[in-house]
């Protein structure tokens, strides 16, 4: 049983496993000593047959553009995803948590898809005619809906597409992400002269992400905090999300240059998992820099674990973003036209909360104050808790 539950656990899709005994058979002796061995598991590459269909497709579009989800951002694949979009030169756009999968993007980087419909890249996804949807997994939130006259979709992953309504590929290449990829390119490298057809909106699409990125208003706005955190941390450092509306302008705003570095969770998306997600990486990673970042409400869901992290040494800086409210339901309220209700709630004196465990804390209290507060904490070592206010007035 152990056995199994590690291969299962390796296999696709990868992801935990519970292994559940009864318990007087957990008491039982048993022949094998732990650990049990694992043994790799081989993925065979895309049948040529689809490999031809996708060339073809390829081929013919006037207005490609690929799309990169999260089974994309698997080590075993980026070396084969970093050369078809190299070698295509065709531009492409990530979900939420396929960012970083190409390290920097380049030139060719159009945006992430930070919502469903309607979000800045989705100027570019309106006017392509057929998307290659490379490790896109339906558990997360759509980055696109998919309807009877939008463009042709090519599904490449390392399973077959889960079709349900808003997702309901044209051609797919199922098999070994990286090579199958490499197959693909060799295909039709040089074949493409409509391959940067839509990198004329690239500019126009980063700009307006950009926007209000530096303006100093106070409290500060969430592209402006996006912003700094992005200054104080490096390219390898890890920035874990918990779950709310600032999620959404990370996803959009925060440029990533290594694949996971930033930590959120697109499908269920449970408000809590951003302190425990960082913790886990401070462990794994001690030597590079980790923050937290989590809304008041998703914070005090679980912060006592502020008494695990010290127990266990981390190092560790935890950012709240405080709006006195649930602000990602409240923003969902407002676009449905529902009354504001039950959402603001009284925090504790987060500086004297953090001190009760033992970290540190400081209250930011200007927008030019974020990135020293933050930078000290990182200095200083252990763990510590920095306090933001955070205007949302912009989400509406």
């Amino acid at each position: 049983a152990v056995r199994d539950a590690f291969r299962i656990a390796m296999e696709e899709r990868p992801g935990p496993v519970l292994l559940e005994l009864p318990e007087d058979v957990a008491g039982e002796e048993g022949p094998h000593v732990l650990p049990v061995p694992v043994h790799p598991i081989e993925i065979p590459v895309a049948h040529r047959t689809a490999l031809d269909r996708a060339a073809d497709m390829i081929l013919r579009a006037k207005r490609p553009l690929v799309m990169l989800g999260a089974a994309a951002s698997r080590p075993r694949s980026t070396a084969g995803l970093s050369g078809f979009v190299r070698r295509t030169q065709i531009p492409f756009f990530t979900t939420q948590m396929g960012k970083g999968t190409v390290p920097g993007g380049g030139n060719l980087y159009m945006g992430t898809a930070a919502l469903s419909e309607r979000d800045y890249v989705h100027e570019a996804v309106d006017q392509a005619d057929l998307i290659i949807a490379i490790g896109h997994d339906t558990i997360e939130k759509p980055p696109f809906i998919m309807g009877p006259k939008g463009p042709q979709v090519i599904h490449v992953g390392y399973t077959p597409a889960n079709v349900d309504a808003v997702y309901f590929p044209h051609a797919e290449v199922v098999g070994d992400v990286g090579p199958s990829l490499e197959l693909l390119a060799d295909r039709i490298e040089g074949k493409l002269p409509n391959a940067g057809a839509l990198l004329s909106l690239r500019d126009g699409i980063l700009s307006r992400i950009s926007d209000r990125a530096t303006e100093d208003r106070w409290p500060p706005t969430p592209q402006r905090i996006v912003h700094d955190v992005r200054q104080v941390i490096p390219a390898d450092g890890i920035v874990a999300l918990d779950n709310g509306m600032y999620k959404i302008w990370f996803a959009r705003n925060y440029r990533t240059y290594v694949a996971n570095t930033l930590l959120l969770d697109n499908a269920l998306a449970t408000m809590g998992a951003g302190l425990p997600s960082a913790m886990m990486a401070a462990m794994m990673y001690p030597d590079r820099r980790v923050m937290a970042v989590c809304g008041d409400g998703g914070f005090m869901m679980n912060s006592q674990e502020m008494e695990t992290a010290v127990r266990l040494r981390l190092n560790l800086v935890v950012l709240i973003l405080d709006d006195g409210a649930y602000g990602m339901i409240r923003w969902k309220q407002a676009v449905d036209n529902f009354p504001d209700y039950g959402l603001t709630f009284g925090n504790p004196d987060f500086v004297r909360y953090a001190e009760s465990y033992g970290a540190k804390g400081t209250r930011v209290e200007s927008t030019e104050g974020l990135i020293p507060a933050l930078e000290a904490a990182f200095q200083g070592g252990g763990v510590h808790l920095v306090a933001v206010p955070i205007d949302y007035t912009e989400n509406t």
